[in-house]
């Protein structure tokens, strides 16, 4: 029998994605950012609100980066989500993690981080039922030892999830079945 809980941010694991962005001054802020997703094969969406300084960076500089945050970084991850960059300009820096800019957009690709997704920024929706930050991935790289067989490897990658429920970050992996196959044996 299901017991009724407090509603809070019910749809979990969240992913934990590092949004990277040039600042004015040209130091990089980074944010964590559990909500985001998928719009489609080469478009994101970020529920940000724009008090955000990564949103007014997104939006200043027409790019972005997009990082899967893994369990080797988790403390850096927490880092990038518990300081406000409109209070820490230099959030990298004191983070210990490197950067390159990316050759196609105007934001930060952060070296040490196992997945990163070049974005351009196209729309911010703002309306009642907007998702905020609306980009075009232009590219997606990973790290070749989190390759095999040239996709991604979930346990090689050890990416990390956030519980809205206990504030608990968790490793995924261990693959528990076959996407668009193991449910043809019930047809």
């Amino acid at each position: 029998m299901k017991k009724q809980i407090k509603t809070t941010e019910a749809i979990f694991p969240m992913p934990v994605l590092l949004i990277s962005t040039f600042n004015d001054d040209g130091t990089v802020d980074v944010m964590n950012a559990a909500w985001g997703t998928m719009l489609d094969r080469d478009a994101v969406a970020l529920n940000l609100t724009e008090t955000h300084k990564t949103v007014q960076n997104i939006k200043k500089r027409g790019g972005f980066v997009i990082h899967i945050a893994d369990a080797a970084h988790v403390v850096e991850a927490d880092y990038f989500g518990v300081v406000s960059g409109n209070k820490e300009p230099d959030k990298l820096s004191k983070s210990g993690l490197t950067f390159v800019k990316s050759d196609l957009v105007d934001a930060p690709v952060i070296n040490e981080l196992p997945i990163a997704m070049e974005c351009e920024f196209v729309e911010y929706q703002n309306d009642a039922t907007g998702l905020g930050v609306i980009g075009k991935v232009l590219r997606t790289s990973v790290e070749e030892d989190k390759l095999r067989d040239g996709k991604v490897d979930i346990d090689a990658l050890e990416a990390i999830s956030f519980d809205p429920y206990t504030h608990g970050y968790y490793k995924v992996g261990g693959r528990v079945g076959n996407a668009f196959s193991d449910g043809l044996k019930l047809k």
